[in-house]
């Protein structure tokens, strides 16, 4: 094949500068004349040298003279080189004019021996050559057609001046090439630095693989790629040369844990991402799973009715119900309608894959979300419950819910009755289902009414034994005393049952003749054992009024003379608050001092456990109260010591004034003396 930079030689005749006369000899005109049959020939009408070639072929028998170059020689050519060429092929001429016939001359030579066409014919030929070679540009994917496999390379037929090597390393991935083949190829540069085609063929894997991702992005097409390793948060997959990434969750609509089981796996994707810049993209085989399963989907929804039953697989299981497949579409089965009787959990019945059948209970076509329904495949139980449960019969059950109004016992699964709190026991005190029963507990009670329309049914366990009510005066005499047990305590008092169940209430006060009690709590605790004596019996209200300090006599009857007001006593604070404070008095009684009544000498307040005397400023004996003041003790002790200070001192004035008068009397007869003695000294004095 021709090289790339060969021109045409009757285009390069023509722009030669005109021959002179004497140029234009013999040999010149014969070597111009093969020179011009040659190109012809191998180039554009190989049919109209053929008679030449013949001729030659049959009066030359010995090798026929090197032919000359297609390229055109530059205009500096030395003459030595055109003497050279005319003597090489002045013997063709030769031989050709003495073999030829006459009648088998070409007359369309001219004197040179060329072809002469006209200009028309010329475009012609040219027009033809140029279809005959197929244009190709660099960074182009074209076709070619295997010629041979030799050395390492594939020899590539791209219809070009020149063929076209690709290492077999390219071909890889196709093991079984063979000549004749049609591949793609990438040209990379029209000649390298060796004069050669550049192809590759992985490029042009890349590129096309590249335009299929694009297209798969833009146009939701499917693409197919091998998984071919594992890597961080998914897979990587080859998608026809290319690698693009698939996300963990991705995978599949359920979640994945093991990847490994995807590697060298071919799949089906979507692409979902791409990035043109560093040609990556993300790809996605749920994508294409969420796709199929939105036409099912549609498909199922279009053909859903109420009450029609259909075959699901328990996917997920919650706290609240369980998920199932419908086969492209989801549904949720509460846990309410899961069964007829009462459940912790919906794993009490549903395994995750487990097929079961169930029934379409509602469903909305714009929130696409289904509800479904398990126990209304079978009839309520309420329906098929046996006639012989009525009121009055005795049925046996399980505790399956507890209330503070009661307990739920189910009769069989979907029918219970209640147990109310009064029906437990036939005492009138509160009390709590929590303390009677357990969940699971299996008990017997009896039917007090039933009503199969509304599907209720009311308990009794107290029913099940006589009621002790209608001998309880006789049991029970008001005076009698009996030992109980203190089953609940009030603000307000002690809740006491006797052994037979039934019992009575301890108000606050009727604990103790002399203490005062906050709360009952501070003299007892439930489970304790307590002796009562019953106060009082309501037949109608079922209500027994008991008394605890009704065992001992009333001491207040005696207190009146033991602590009469004014008496002082020793006494022990026991608390204190902002009201007041209490003191434990002789006798086992407590007394009360109000605030303003408990300080001290100094002014401070009296502290709890601290003993000092008190002097009783109040006492009755019908309400049992007794106030003790420490401060009017103290003003007392004042009075007191201010009144012998002022009999001391008017004792004292008295024996002041006793001794006042003896010193006067003493002075007056001194005074006397002194006088006498005056009177003498004064008649001695005169006499002389």
């Amino acid at each position: 094949m021709m090289q790339e930079e060969e021109k045409d030689p009757i285009q390069d005749q023509q722009e030669e500068t005109p021959a002179t006369a004497e140029e234009t000899t013999a040999p010149e005109v014969v070597a111009e004349a093969e020179t011009v049959a040659e190109v012809v020939a191998e180039e554009t009408a190989p049919e109209v040298v053929a008679e030449a070639e013949v001729v030659a072929e049959e009066t030359a028998p010995e090798p026929a003279p090197q032919k000359v170059r297609s390229t055109k020689a530059p205009a500096a050519e030395t003459a030595a080189e055109e003497e050279e060429e005319e003597d090489e092929v002045l013997p063709l001429l030769e031989t050709l004019a003495a073999t030829t016939a006459f009648d088998d001359f070409n007359w369309n030579l001219d004197k040179r021996g060329a072809i002469v066409y006209t200009d028309a014919e010329r475009a012609e030929m040219l027009k033809s050559y140029d279809k005959a070679l197929h244009q190709i540009e660099e960074n182009q994917v074209i076709r070619g057609r295997v010629s041979s496999i030799s050395g390492g390379d594939v020899v590539l037929d791209i219809n070009y001046k020149s063929d076209g090597l690709i290492p077999v390393s390219e071909f890889r991935d196709t093991p079984n090439l063979a000549p004749g083949d049609d591949v793609e190829v990438f040209v990379e540069s029209q000649e390298d630095s060796q004069g050669q085609l550049g192809l590759s063929r992985r490029k042009a894997k890349i590129l096309r693989a590249w335009e299929s991702i694009v297209d798969s992005f833009k146009n939701g097409t499917i693409i197919r790629g091998s998984v071919i390793s594992k890597t961080k948060g998914g897979l990587i997959v080859d998608c026809n040369g290319l690698e693009t990434f698939l996300p963990g969750s991705q995978i599949d609509i359920k979640p994945v844990l093991d990847y490994d089981q995807y590697v060298g796996k071919m799949m089906e994707f979507k692409v979902v991402k791409v990035n043109e810049q560093i040609k990556n993209a993300v790809v996605s085989h749920k994508a294409l799973i969420e796709s199929d399963l939105a036409e099912q989907r549609e498909q199922i929804l279009g053909s859903l009715e109420k009450g029609q039953v259909l075959e699901g697989i328990v996917k997920n299981i919650t706290d609240f119900g369980a998920f199932l497949d419908l086969g492209g579409v989801d549904g949720l089965l509460y846990i309410t309608d899961i069964s007829w009787g009462r459940i912790n959990h919906p794993s009490d019945v549903l395994s995750l894959n487990q097929r079961i059948n169930v029934v379409v209970l509602d469903f909305d076509d714009q929130k696409k979300r289904i509800s479904l329904g398990l126990k209304q495949l079978t009839p309520h139980p309420w329906e098929v419950l046996p006639s012989d449960v009525g009121e009055g019969s005795t049925v046996k059950g399980k505790v399956v819910n507890i209330e503070d109004y009661g307990a739920f016992v189910e009769i069989q699964p979907g029918v219970e009755g209640l147990i109310h709190v009064s029906e437990i026991t036939w005492g009138n005190q509160t009390v709590h289902a929590k303390e009677f029963f357990k969940m699971g507990q299996e008990v017997e009670a009896r039917v007090v009414s039933i009503d199969r329309g509304d599907r209720k049914m009311s308990l009794s366990v107290k029913q099940l034994t006589s009621d002790p009510w209608g001998d309880i005066e006789t049991r029970y005499p008001v005076g009698s005393r009996h030992d109980g047990i203190v089953k609940n305590i009030t603000n307000y008092g002690i809740f006491v049952e006797f052994g037979d169940g039934v019992g009575g209430m301890v108000h606050i006060s009727d604990l103790s003749w002399t203490k005062r009690y906050a709360h009952p709590s501070e003299f007892t605790k439930p489970g304790s054992p307590l002796e009562v004596v019953v106060l009082n019996i309501d037949n109608e209200k079922r209500q027994i009024s008991l008394g605890h300090k009704q065992i001992q006599e009333n001491p207040w009857d005696a207190f009146d003379s033991v602590f009469p007001v004014g008496s002082y006593h020793e006494a022990t604070v026991l608390k204190r608050d902002d009201k007041g404070a209490t003191f434990q008095m002789p006798q086992g009684i407590e007394a009360f001092s109000p605030a303003k009544h408990i300080r001290k000498e100094d002014g401070s307040m009296l502290e709890p456990g601290e003993t000092v005397t008190v002097k009783v400023i109040e006492f009755n004996k019908d309400d049992r109260r007794l106030l003790v003041s420490h401060a009017r003790y103290l003003e007392d002790l004042k009075y007191k010591a201010e009144a012998a200070v002022k009999a001391e001192r008017a004792k004292e004035d008295g024996e002041n004034q006793a001794a006042i008068a003896d010193v006067q009397k003493k002075v007056e007869k001194e005074t006397l003396g002194d006088l006498s003695i005056l009177a003498q000294l004064r008649e001695q004095l005169e006499n002389k």
